[in-house]
């Protein structure tokens, strides 16, 4: 009886550790994490473009509103990936 109790109680273990598994799994792939990557070397280039010395024939401006429209566009693709 008791073996029995013991080879139930790991099959449910199992069973559970499965589920949550593939749980996380689909977590793991909704976070996006390529994109939260590009996001974060977003903002650094950005936060590196504003420290900048600003003498640049308007280059470094240019440059900080590509920045600035790359963010808006990974922010864009990640709401449309986490549908």
């Amino acid at each position: 009886m008791r073996s029995k109790l013991v080879r139930l109680s790991a099959v449910i273990v199992v069973a559970a550790m499965l589920a949550f598994s593939g749980f996380f799994a689909g977590r793991a792939y909704a976070y996006q994490t390529h994109m939260w990557s590009a996001m974060d070397h977003l903002k650094a280039a950005l936060n590196q473009l504003q420290i900048a010395t600003p003498d640049k024939a308007g280059h470094r401006v240019n440059a900080i509103n590509l920045v600035n429209q790359a963010i808006s566009q990974v922010n864009l693709g990640i709401q449309a990936g986490a549908r």
